[in-house]
Parts: C-alpha cells; structure tokens; sequence
C-alpha cells in the first residue's frame, strides 16, 4: 500500500480566517481564549480536510499563529533578553517578538524578518548568544498532537530540524560559532521526541531544508552527529527536504539513522530514481511528486509513469507527497467562481493536490476495481486538460514573441554613467542632502478597500471611481507636503497590490478572488497566474501619479514592480523557461516607463524587493540567474533620458554576498530594509565601495511601533559610516500599506525631523 500525506497545509485559513481572527485580538476586540478557540477550530477544520482527502497521515504541528520558525524558538526558549519574558513566551510576548506590539506589554523593537529560503514566505529570525540556554516548552504541540488524536487521526507531527533552526538563525557576537549550541538544542530535541512517541505518536516529520544548499564540512558532519542521538524508542523519523536537489548531500542523509526521507522530486526530478537506488532496506522513501509552490494540475500521466518503476522497486517503502508544504498555495479552487472558464480547468490548489495524490496512488496499486476506474477516468480527463493547455492560443502572443526577437544589448543600457547621470538630475530635481522619501504605499484604509471592492462588484461607475480615487490622492500629497517630504508618492490608493494591481492589467495574468497565500503573520496576498506571453495593453499607472505630480512642485515618483518581482511574487507559468517570462514583462514595464518619463515624472521608482529571494539555493547556478534578473531590469530603465532618476527598491533579504551585482542594476538610487537588523546588511559596504545612491531604512513598517527621533538619527549616523552622506537618501525600510494613518505620520515626522536635525548639525561644523 502506498502511503499518502502532505508536508503542511495552508494554516491561515481558504476565507483568510486566521488573519481576522489575529488581527481582532491586535485591536483589542477579542480576548486570548477567543483567538486560541477561533485557531482550534480552524485547525480541525484543516486535519477534517485532509482526512477527507484520504491522507493516511494528519500532519499535526503546521499551523501558527504567526510563523513556524518563531513558534520553534519559543518553543526551546529562544526568547532575547529585551522582551524581559524569562525563558518562556506568553501570547503577548510572542507577538511582541513577531511585531514589536502586542495588546499587553510595551513596544520594542520586533525580531529581524527575512524571507523563507527562495519563497515569499517570510520568517522570525531566531537570536542567539554565546550564553544561549535552551529548555523546552512543548505543551502547546503536545497539546495539539493529543487534541488529534482525541479526534480519531493518525497524527504525524511536524517540526523544524535541529540544524536548519541553527542555520537559519544569527549570533549576536561576530565570532561565534552557531554549532557549539548544538549538543545542549539537540538534548532538548530528544526530550520533545519523547514526549511525543509518550502521546502515541508513531511517525514525526523533521524538516531540514538546508539540506539543499551548500554545507560547510562541519555542518554535514554535524548531521551525522546530531541524527545518532535523535533516536527515540518506538518514533520512527521522516527527514524532509524540500525546494531543490539533494546532490552532494543525498549519500550523506541516505547514511543517516533516521528510518524514512523525502525528497522534492517537483524541483529536482533526477535525483528520485538515484534516491530510490541507494535507498537502504529499512528506510521508507517519501516523494514530493505534485508542486507545493505553484498552481498548476500535474500531468498525471507523467507522474505516474515516473512512479511507477519506483513503486515495483519499493512496494509498501513509497510515500507521496506534495513537494512541499502547501502553505506555499491557496487552499480551494472550488472558490474561485469569476476565472476564466478555460484557464481554471489548468489549475490546482492545496485540496485539488490531495486529490490528485489519491489519483496516483489507486492508479500505482491497481486494486480496488471501483477506485481504479475512477481514477483512469480522472486520468483521462487530466489527460485532456493537460493537452489543452499545452495546445491553447491563449499562451502565445505572436506579437511578444517578435518583439522578443528584437531584443538587443543597447537596450538594457542608460546614455550615461552613474557620475554623468547624477550631476544633471541634481540640478534638475535640486533636492537637499539626505533627502527624505518614502517607498510608495500609503495606508489602505476601510474606505479605499471598500470602494475598490464596489468598483470591481459594478457599484460604482468609472467617474465616481476615479473621483474618489482622485481625492484620496490629494490627501496623501497633502500630508505629505505638511510633514515636509522631499520626495513624494501618490499613495498607491488604486492598488490592491503590489503585484497583482499589474497582473490586472497585463496581458498573459489571470486574477483569483480567494486565492490568498500567507506572506508574513497576518498579511496575506492574492499572486497573480502567468498563463501566457506578457504585454501591456495601455497605461497602467501614467494617469494617477501625473494626477499626483500636477498637485505640486515637488517630484512625485511614479511607482512600478520590477520585472523579478513580477515573476517571483507570481504563480509562473511552468511550459518556458522563467528567463523569457521575465524579460516579456521587462518589456511591458519599459513601455510604462518611457510614459511615465513622457508625462514629466522625473524620479521613477522599479521596485525589485524580490531579486535576491529568486537567487538559486545552490551557488552554481547564482550567475546564470542574476544575468539575466539583472538584464531584466535595465530593460525596463534603459529607455530614458540621463536627467530621469530611476530607483529600486529591495526588503527583507540577505544580499550582502551579491552586493556587486546589485550594482549593476545601475539604478540611481536603492533603498533597502535595514532597520530590524539594525543597519547590520550595510556590512556589505564596509569593504565594497558602492557607487550610486542609497537609502538604507529608518524604521521598521511591519511593526505597528513608532520609532523615535534619537532611534532614526542613531540608525543614520550608522549608516553614514558605509554610505558618504551626500548618496544617502532617508526612508523608511517599505511601504506603509499595512500602517494607520496616525502611526504612519508620526513615523515620518519623527523621520523628517531626524533628517533636519543631522543636516543642522553638518552644517554646524
């Protein structure tokens, strides 16, 4: 029999119920026994799903109030000494760690925030010191693994793996060696298996993604070591790796005595018969045979045919999986009643892939007549979609790919250098040392919300849209003109986001309604699908920001996402190579880009905040990629005049090791986030001269805290250390979309202030 089970479902919920719920006990609106309730509820809700889907295995451990990573530093007392909680977190703690506020306890400043291997997922990072103790608290997993039980399922628990937490985790001290926590984190480790095997448990999941990027020597060592003393009587252990290809590590986990393994066979198809080869006899061998991370329904077919000799090879030793955890996608395409007729038979959500699961595995056993019937006649519609997808008009642009043939080297380059292209924009825009910004989006509020909603639902006619609209434009230029910025934005009112207001908009993207994915605790986001070649049917943003920039004589920046960003912050198509996707929609954006620049914006904004995310986890493969993600980029900007300021902007993400090709980007000014770390990623600067602009920034937006002056004017003068003072810009470190109004103004004045205040004292030198 072929086991089936899933990595971790999508915990927030197929009506984003979580989010609701946690952001009503923010508010103070509901109590703690409310908000534990609201998640009990929803996490039966999930375990019913997937029993229902007819996974073998319920995975019990997935689901959190805020991010996993966090949930496990709490859970081994990882808990930094400014939030004065001891060594165990109560609920306010915990969202005091998360985001710096909580309804009990006073702000401070939240735990660094960065993104999840190459996902936009973003996770807590943990904080470790030389001195750091750990001790378990595991009540609350326990908790939930009984509460299964109690319910009837066979409960297989999920955990973040020893090393992987180490890893992805930073040490307060420069020397220090994460690896000497080790032996205390892997005592607690065993104590926590345990208690589980204690509460009935028979099968726990370990996930170690780091398994797939490059390990120094002790790491792997440290493996081998670690896994020998993670032996628990009666638990059996499936070690899970995810995202991308084992290969040098494969032998070495192979080796380990842990008694199953999964590997991605999604993103690494090769390695599975290799994995399946060297497997030894007492191990089972988990598959991740359906995408985890993307949308589109598996080619059945082709699963099949790939499973199959594993299976004679195998037997009763072969698990399937997704990928994955299916946090990465939206919950039911069942919900989705407005896509297209012809694109929504391409698509599958989190439930859709359970099915598809048990698809495969009726079509591997070839048992039971009735099942087996179902799922040939399931395979032979499969059959068909897959074919129509693959044959339809829809995903190519005659058009595109012509223009796309004409593509050549000049066009990705600016007129001039940096140095040339500065001294005219500075006489043009005549802005004062450390100029103050922002990085576009001012807060959504109920009313924008509610009348984007009643215009897309036929409610409101185009003029009463754009009125309205109109009007909260000047609002925001007007407070920004009151708080004194240099810079403005038009606020960003029209958009719902980031991504998916240009996927609206472009040729080749299909919207959802319900298709929401967790980015970050309660913050949700709706990717766009790429089903087909990409352009630009008319202007996307020209009419808002000349709207914003004819209300003032101060530069308003018109505002765009970067081609990367498009790509990585979308479900992509998976029939061309991503390269050519991206550059299709670097065309598009150029075209906007050269309207902008035609309707007298002077400073236009490509935001690439998910460049470094999409670098490959494996080195060998960072060139290929950041060449052309780079290319990309410059094909948007290289169509303007020098006396045109482009900028970008980059957030949460560690991009210190690809600093020079940052450079390359040759935008005129970068802003990045750098307040959570405290200036730490300006490290990179130490030692290599960056030559352009740059605003590192001031606060940290995803925390409803408000920074103080002395706070900003530290975090500058920190910067001026890496960054002259006559290239630093002053901002904070993203938009402020998720931000009220009163919060975001006091932000900035302090800000503005902060700015004023080091200027008064330069010139008093």
């Amino acid at each position: 029999m072929v086991t089936t089970h899933n990595l971790g479902f999508p915990r927030i919920g197929a009506g984003r119920e979580l989010k609701w719920a946690l952001e009503r006990y923010w508010r103070g609106e509901s109590s703690p026994q409310q908000l534990l309730q609201q998640c009990r509820r929803l996490r039966q809700q999930h375990w019913r799903q997937q029993q229902q889907r007819g996974q073998d295995l319920v995975t019990v451990g997935d689901f959190s109030l805020y991010d996993h990573v966090l949930d496990t530093s709490v859970m081994f007392g990882v808990i930094p000494e400014r939030y004065r909680c001891g060594n165990q977190a109560d609920l306010d703690d915990y969202f005091r760690m998360a985001r710096g506020r909580a309804p009990a306890g006073e702000d401070v400043t939240a735990c660094e925030m960065t993104k999840w291997f190459d996902t936009n997922y973003h996770y807590i990072v943990p904080e470790f010191s030389p001195t750091q103790s750990f001790s378990l608290y595991a009540h609350r997993l326990i908790q939930e693994i009984e509460e299964a039980g109690a319910l009837g399922y066979r409960v297989k628990p999920v955990v973040l793996g020893p090393l992987s937490y180490l890893w992805l985790g930073k040490c307060q001290a420069r020397q220090f060696d994460k690896l000497a926590l080790l032996p205390e984190l892997t005592a607690c480790y065993v104590e926590l298996l345990q208690q589980m095997a204690s509460s009935g448990v028979s099968w726990v999941q370990i996930d170690e993604p780091v398994l797939v990027l490059d390990l120094p020597a002790p790491w792997r060592r440290a493996f081998e070591t670690c896994y020998r003393q993670l032996t628990v009587p009666g638990l059996n252990r499936l070690l899970a790796s995810y995202f991308g290809a084992l290969e040098d590590n494969l032998h070495l986990v192979l080796e380990l005595p842990v008694e199953g393994l999964h590997i991605d066979a999604v993103s690494a198809p090769a390695q599975l018969q290799m994995a399946a080869d060297q497997l030894p006899g007492y191990k089972v061998l988990s598959v991740g045979v359906i995408d985890g991370r993307n949308v589109w329904a598996a080619d059945l077919h082709r699963v099949w045919q790939q499973l199959r000799p594993v299976y004679r090879q195998l037997g009763e030793r072969l698990w399937i999986a997704p990928s994955c955890s299916l946090l990465h996608c939206p919950v039911d395409l069942e919900a989705e009643q407005r896509l297209d007729p012809e694109i929504k038979p391409w698509l599958s959500f989190a439930l859709q892939k359970l099915d598809e699961l048990q698809v495969l595995r009726s079509l591997l056993e070839d048992r039971d007549t009735a099942a087996v019937e179902a799922a040939y006649s399931t395979l032979r519609h499969n059959q068909r979609i897959v074919a129509a997808r693959r044959g339809s008009d829809r995903t190519c642009d005659p058009a595109v790919r012509a223009r796309m043939e004409s593509l050549t080297a000049e066009m990705a380059q600016r007129r001039s250098p940096y140095t040339q292209r500065r001294k005219i924009q500075q006489q043009r825009l005549n802005l004062p040392v450390l100029p103050t910004t922002t990085i576009g989006s001012f807060p959504q509020t109920a009313e924008i919300r509610q009348a984007r909603r009643r215009y897309r639902d036929g409610e409101l006619e185009p003029a009463q849209y754009e009125k309205l609209i109109r009007q909260q434009i000047e609002q925001t230029v007007e407070k920004q003109l009151a708080l004194g910025l240099d810079v403005l934005v038009h606020g960003e009112a029209e958009r719902n986001d980031m991504v998916e207001y240009f996927g609206e908009l472009l040729q080749g993207f299909a919207i959802t309604d319900n298709g929401w994915v967790q980015s970050y605790g309660s913050r949700c986001v709706k990717p766009p699908i790429i089903y087909g070649d990409v352009a630009r049917v008319e202007p996307m943003t020209v009419p808002w920001i000349s709207y914003a920039q004819s209300l003032t004589d101060k530069p308003v920046k018109g505002m765009l996402t970067g081609p990367v960003t498009m790509l990585q912050w979308s479900f992509v198509r998976d029939d061309q190579p991503l390269e050519t996707t991206c550059r299709q929609i670097a065309l598009a954006l150029r075209d906007e880009v050269n309207d902008l620049e035609s309707a007298g914006i002077g400073i236009i904004q490509i935001d690439e905040a998910a460049l470094r995310e999409g670098l490959p986890l494996r080195r060998t493969q960072w060139d290929s990629y950041l060449r052309w993600a780079v290319e990309s980029f410059r094909l948007c900007a290289g169509g303007v005049e020098d006396r045109t300021q482009i900028h970008t902007h980059m957030c949460y993400s560690e991009f210190n090791d690809i600093i020079d090709w940052i450079a390359r980007l040759d935008a005129d000014v970068i802003t990045i986030e750098t307040s959570r770390s405290q200036m730490e990623l300006l490290e990179a600067f130490r030692e290599y001269a960056y030559p352009n602009d740059i605003g590192p920034g001031t606060f940290d937006i995803h925390s409803p805290r408000i920074p103080t002056q002395q706070e900003i004017v530290g975090l500058l003068k920190a910067g001026a250390r890496y960054i002259p003072v006559e290239r630093l810009w002053v901002n904070p470190d993203c938009g402020l979309k998720t931000r009220t109004w009163p919060e975001a103004e006091a932000a900035l004045r302090n800000m503005v202030d902060a700015a004023r205040r080091l200027r008064a004292e330069m010139a008093a030198v």
